[in-house]
């Protein structure tokens, strides 16, 4: 049987287990988010397409990661808060995770299997942005330079399928 995304575990802020089977039949937006990043701003289309489409089975997921200059909080409960004040962000945020080298997340490295970056398989920042079909599977992997709502018309697709 094919790994899918929905095989995973993740710990939320507060540090309990969330099973992503949870999330079986939606369409997911999975980012590596940074709070003092230049792309932070990226927060609110993200919140934008979520709230435009949760009722679609649609969620965006963010994954807090501070390992491209240390650009997040260290305490997760700063990067929750930061996200709610400043961009009104109420989809799901989980707690911090390394997406890249030998303590990356079980995760992001079945995300980065399924969908090769250019020249390398690694993150080579944050935003960067998976989306996932109904069934698990990695279907697009978009640079951190692109902006979430250039993404909205491939969401509208795999929610129609």
């Amino acid at each position: 049987m094919m790994t899918t995304v929905y095989d995973f575990k993740v710990k939320t802020p507060s540090e309990e287990t969330f099973d992503l089977k949870e999330f079986e039949g939606h369409v997911l937006l999975i980012v590596n988010t940074a709070s003092h990043c230049g792309f932070a701003t990226q927060f609110e289309d993200l919140q934008a397409l979520h709230d435009k489409y949760k009722d679609a089975s649609f969620k965006v997921l963010g994954f807090p990661c501070g390992q491209f200059k240390n650009q997040e909080f260290d305490d997760i409960d700063q990067t929750v808060e930061f996200c709610r004040v400043n961009y009104n962000v109420s989809f799901p945020m989980f707690a911090k995770i390394d997406v890249n080298g030998e303590t990356a997340h079980p995760l992001y490295k079945h995300l980065k299997a399924q969908s090769n970056g250019i020249l390398s398989n690694n993150i080579k920042w944050n935003f960067s942005k998976f989306l996932v079909d109904s069934h698990g599977q990695v279907v697009n992997r978009y640079a951190p330079t692109t902006k979430p709502l250039d993404i909205e018309d491939d969401i509208k697709k795999l929610l129609k399928s």
